[in-house]
């Protein structure tokens, strides 16, 4: 199949088998600006190239050419096939291939991510810890709680508050933290402890 600008129309020549003939590229099942910018090409190339076939030269000459092709590789690409282009301004015969599909992007497999094994919850270890821990909680809240509630045990009870602030805010924080957090479970249990047994340490002697 070829193009071809005559007389200001666009047309495609082909042989259908019998006879060659001539069809207007708005009759196929093309783009219609493709139609329409072929036919604008071919108007332009009309008026450069007057009736004794003599071309006219220059930029406006390269242009058409450059046009002419560039709607020739269109067309190829929209029927799939080559298509000889006939340049109208120098009169050479080209093939124009249809530009090829674009790829698909590759896509990149990504390795999957591997889930770190858990560590195992070091229960032994841990509540050993804690069981220290709240142990010298005990002992040390106790023996500081006694030597006050003798004095007052109304400064026993505010000094039990003032311990439990103070350690509030860390224990709280060390209970996310891996090792930390058996520390901060001792504190925990040890202080109840220590209050209970400071309890039954005042009510004893009144009973």
């Amino acid at each position: 199949m070829q193009l071809h600008a005559r007389a200001g129309r666009a047309v495609l020549v082909g042989h259908d088998g019998t006879a060659e003939r001539e069809v207007d590229p708005r009759s196929l099942a093309l783009p219609a600006d493709l139609g329409d910018a072929l036919h604008e090409w071919a108007q332009v190339a009309l008026a450069l190239v007057p009736e004794d076939n003599q071309p006219v030269g220059g930029v406006a000459g390269d242009l058409v050419t450059r046009r002419g092709r560039q709607l020739a590789g269109r067309l190829a690409t929209e029927l799939g096939m080559p298509v000889s282009y006939t340049d109208p301004v120098s009169g050479e015969v080209l093939e124009v291939a249809p530009a090829p599909s674009p790829l698909p992007d590759p896509v990149e497999e990504l390795p999957e991510q591997q889930a770190e094994p858990a560590e195992p919850t070091p229960w032994g270890t841990g509540l050993t810890v804690t069981a220290v821990t709240a142990a010298v909680v005990v002992v040390a809240v106790t023996a500081l709680s006694s030597s006050l509630a003798q004095a007052s045990p109304w400064l026993a009870v505010v000094a039990n508050l003032v311990v439990v602030g103070g350690l509030s805010p860390s224990v709280w924080l060390a209970r996310a933290v891996p090792t930390w957090r058996w520390v901060a479970l001792g504190v925990a249990c040890g202080l109840p402890i220590a209050w209970v047994l400071l309890l039954l340490s005042l009510l004893g002697p009144h009973s």
